[in-house]
């Protein structure tokens, strides 16, 4: 797959079928990743992949909390600022309600918070998802390599004709996660990734992107 068909192609996919990803594909995608960017080569990602029967018990286990009105565990770190003004809340309200509304869940659904809730535990059906840790000792120059990472997977699965959807809603049960995976207390989760084939007849949902003029600005050319 070109590159640029890769990055056009890519989007968050939140409706999986069931057909397994073959564990060779992971291994050749991972294997692959391994060249993505890293300030002093410094690698700082730790990686479990997450499937069969243990993803089966994590998505029961994360379900259960989330339909139960379960806030979750206390955030390690915030996925939004406090202050989140324009235009950036614009296309924030914006994407939430495309994507949810094509899920079947509207605006003014009492039940919104446990349904979206819910459907992220059960990563949209998803057979394959990755957690990516980072230590704790990491600064914000490594959980940038680890961004660079993640985006580098996703297009690599993108070129094996699967899908992705990265959620960070993974760490609001970040306690369940790490005692299923055994992940150590020196680590933090960044987000989970689920991974696998799309859906067949889902109709695809494309959030808007600003214009190029809205974010890139041209010096001295």
């Amino acid at each position: 797959m070109d590159v640029y068909e890769a990055v056009d192609s890519r989007r968050a996919v939140r409706a999986f079928s069931d057909e397994p990803v073959p564990r060779e594909v992971l291994e050749r995608v991972l294997a692959a990743a391994r060249r993505a960017p890293s300030s002093g080569n410094l690698q700082p990602w730790q990686v479990y992949v997450v499937t069969g029967e243990p993803l089966a018990e994590l998505k029961r286990r994360a379900t259960a909390r989330a339909l139960a009105g379960d806030p979750g565990d206390e955030r390690e770190y915030p996925m939004y600022p406090a202050e989140l003004g324009p235009p950036y809340l614009d296309r924030f309200a914006a994407a939430a309600d495309q994507r949810y509304a094509a899920l079947g869940i509207e605006r003014q659904d009492p039940q919104r918070p446990v349904k979206i809730a819910a459907l992220n535990s059960g990563a949209f059906g998803a057979p394959v998802v990755l957690f990516c840790y980072l230590d704790r000792a990491m600064g914000p120059g490594q959980w940038a390599d680890a961004g660079m990472y993640l985006q580098t997977v996703m297009l690599l699965l993108r070129a094996e004709g699967l899908h992705s959807c990265p959620q960070v809603m993974w760490t609001m049960y970040r306690e369940t996660v790490g005692r299923l995976v055994g992940a150590e207390d020196g680590l933090v989760l960044l987000c989970g990734l689920a991974v696998g084939f799309e859906r067949a007849g889902t109709p695809p949902v494309r959030t808007g992107r600003a214009e190029v003029a809205e974010t890139v600005r041209f010096i001295g050319a």
